[in-house]
């Protein structure tokens, strides 16, 4: 007998495929149960006392960010140099509930001298936040977003250089805190769009922190002394919990180089409120006191990029927007296992095998039909589900976490590449198995089963880390979008989107099981059918 052309096979498998009502039918039920599942799992009421603004902050390259601390500044026009101690860094309790309702988070200017901060007692010592920062800064313009460059001391690591929200660099041999007797000196020069940090432990000798370039720096700033304070993360017996974490920096008179204004120094709170990675409490607010010896500064907030959990506030990602794919994975796998185990229990394969000589040509062609009929159903489901989730959050208020157009395009394709490859996944355990139920659930068993009890909180994080390590539920990391900061604190686990292999990375492990599952399905096709 002639040994029949692939194309023709693909193309008899591809008809056999569209002619069964059912199949098709079920692909179509896989597009429609991601959409809609996705839609439910989205469709909380919105957050209340919320305003219209739905969008975050966005940096310079374009990420989400927090960009919310108290300022105290002036303005400097071209090249020049702050230098300052900065004496002491420390935490500002709550005092609990008081009848003074002005003193909340307070978005006015104030100036030194103004009886709103003067005449506002100092709050003992607390613990303090470990990513709280106290230094001094040269940021483009007061509106959130804008381009910065920062030396500062930190809570508990170190003296650091931080610019445009995701660069961080820290000082070498600059750990320990700090204190009256044992201040740090920061030094930050402009020349131009280049900035460099210095630190000092006495004020003469110098070490070179780190350098930044900041595009688009205009030729006027804002320059001065700034405290942060992100919100304090505690471990609890049912959890991670967040709590709001205020600071006060103790600084030094700052020397100034270049062409500074002769204006008052001047308060400002950036930000409509500490935003969403860190808060004042009931009776703190951001402030500033000067005296002869320098200035005392009280903080919230973060200058930082946005990450998932918590730290996130009312927001969704991508991801969470294609919650359903679970659910249409699980008819995709049992489509994928009928494709081939219906030939079985009918008794068609060796007419097939006879028709087209070549066992193993047969499996590749159903594998490429399947694989094409699931990617195209999630490529639709993902394109659809992606911007009318998004528009539906928008539209109650929530925030939705934006991200660069590469990756919104490497999640879309990805969910169809993780629905292609479940396919062949699902075809080759029931070529293996051939009982359709079995194989259906040992598949929903290694993909979906796990994915869900890792993202549903509800194990360990070392377990559910190990379970989309090495199970085929590693394939789902190719539609995470939210990054990791060191700098940022949030609680990074699978529960809150973050998944421990990059995208890429966790689904060639899926690949991997249907890479393995095809190759057995050959080689016992090849062995044991006629």
């Amino acid at each position: 007998m002639s040994r029949t052309t692939f194309p023709r096979l693909l193309r008899a498998e591809w008809t056999k495929f569209r002619t069964v009502r059912g199949w098709v039918l079920g692909m179509a039920a896989a597009a429609l149960a991601t959409v809609l599942v996705g839609l439910l799992g989205t469709a909380a009421p919105g957050p209340s006392g919320q305003g219209t603004d739905t969008s975050f902050p966005r940096g310079p390259g374009g990420e989400a960010v927090n960009d919310n601390f108290f300022l105290v500044h002036r303005t400097l026009t071209g090249d020049g140099s702050i230098t300052v101690p900065v004496q002491a860094l420390t935490g500002v309790p709550d005092a609990g509930p008081t009848p003074d309702t002005g003193r909340t988070t307070d978005t006015t200017p104030q100036t030194a001298g103004d009886p709103t901060t003067a005449d506002v007692p100092p709050s003992s010592p607390a613990a303090v936040s470990p990513w709280a920062k106290a230094g001094i800064i040269v940021k483009g313009s007061l509106a959130q977003g804008s381009t910065y460059a920062a030396v500062m001391v930190t809570g508990a690591h170190g003296v650091r250089m931080q610019y445009d929200y995701t660069g961080d660099i820290a000082a070498a041999g600059s750990s320990g805190g700090v204190s009256e007797g044992s201040a740090r000196w920061l030094r930050l020069v402009r020349a131009g769009s280049l900035l460099t940090g210095y630190v000092s432990a006495d004020g003469s000798h110098w070490s070179w922190v780190g350098t930044a370039r900041l595009a688009g720096l205009p030729a006027t700033v804002q320059a001065g002394l700034f405290v942060a304070s992100p919100q304090a993360m505690e471990e609890t017996p049912v959890g991670a919990g967040f709590s709001p974490a205020v600071a006060r920096g103790d600084f030094g008179r700052p020397v100034l180089g270049g062409d500074w204004s002769d204006e008052d120094w001047t308060g400002t709170q950036v930000g409509d409120d500490a935003g969403t990675s860190g808060s004042y409490t009931n009776t703190t607010k951001g402030e500033f006191t000067s005296s002869a010896a320098g200035f005392s500064v009280t903080g919230a907030g973060d200058i930082a990029p946005v990450v998932g959990g918590p730290a996130m506030g009312h927001g969704y990602t991508l991801e969470n927007f294609l919650v359903g794919a679970f659910a249409g994975l699980i008819v995709v796998t049992a489509v994928g296992t009928v494709f081939v185990t219906a030939e079985y229990r009918r008794g068609l394969i060796r007419t097939t095998l006879t028709a087209h000589p070549g066992r193993g040509r047969v499996l590749v062609a159903k594998a490429a039909v399947v694989a094409a009929a699931a990617f195209a159903v999630g490529l639709v489901a993902a394109a659809v589900a992606v911007p009318l989730g998004g528009r539906s959050a928008e539209g109650r208020g929530f925030r939705v976490f934006p991200v660069p157009t590469a990756t919104e395009l490497r999640v879309v394709v990805g969910t169809a590449l993780l629905f292609a490859v479940t396919a062949v996944l699902a075809l080759g355990v029931g070529a293996v198995l051939r009982r359709s139920a079995t194989a259906v659930a040992l598949v929903v068993a290694s993909l979906v089963l796990p994915y869900l009890l890792a993202t549903a909180g509800v194990l360990p994080v070392g377990a559910s880390e190990w379970l989309l390590r090495v199970t085929p539920a590693a394939g789902f990391a190719v539609q995470q979008t939210l990054p990791r900061y060191a700098q940022v604190v949030t609680v990074y686990e699978p529960s809150t989107g973050y998944h421990p292999l990059p995208p890429w990375a966790g689904f060639a492990v899926l690949c991997g099981y249907a890479a393995v599952a095809f190759a057995l399905a050959l080689t016992r096709m090849k062995r044991r059918d006629a």
